[in-house]
């Protein structure tokens, strides 16, 4: 699923994509990345894995996941996510509240942005982190 090494971009090249295209990006691989978790998790049926998939990739959760990380990201990709945060898109889905849409964003724009470069590593720590993080609140609920 990632990218080869030579497929990779710089650090430059990363940060001057647009965060929409990079937050574009972010939503496949984490979503992906969620869906792989699950199936490893149980044999459950596919309406059931999308079921429990939409309760780690809707907006809240993941905004909830960006505002608990957001003092262990490194500079760099904090400035990813503030450029997420503020990038102006032209819908947001019915279910979402504004803020949520926008933090979600930043987090998928991070994503993203880690997945351009080849940061395999990275992004497994940080999904796994939010998976931890989700789950906590499930528990909590």
């Amino acid at each position: 699923m990632f990218l080869k090494q030579c497929d990779v971009l710089s650090q430059r090249d990363a940060k001057m994509e647009t965060p929409l295209r990079l937050a574009y990006m972010g939503d496949a691989i984490y979503e992906a990345l969620i869906r792989e978790y699950l199936i490893k998790k149980n044999a459950n049926t596919v309406n059931k894995l999308h079921r429990e998939a939409v309760k780690y990739v809707k907006a809240s959760c993941q905004a909830n996941v960006l505002m608990e990380i957001l003092e262990k990201l490194e500079d760099d990709e904090r400035e990813i996510v503030r450029r997420g945060r503020n990038a102006k898109s032209a819908t947001i889905p019915k279910n979402a509240v504004l803020i949520d849409y926008k933090n979600a964003t930043g987090f998928e724009a991070l994503i993203g942005y880690l997945y351009l470069q080849g940061k395999q590593d990275r992004i497994y720590d940080l999904v796994k982190e939010a998976v931890a993080i989700i789950e906590k609140g499930e528990n909590n609920a």
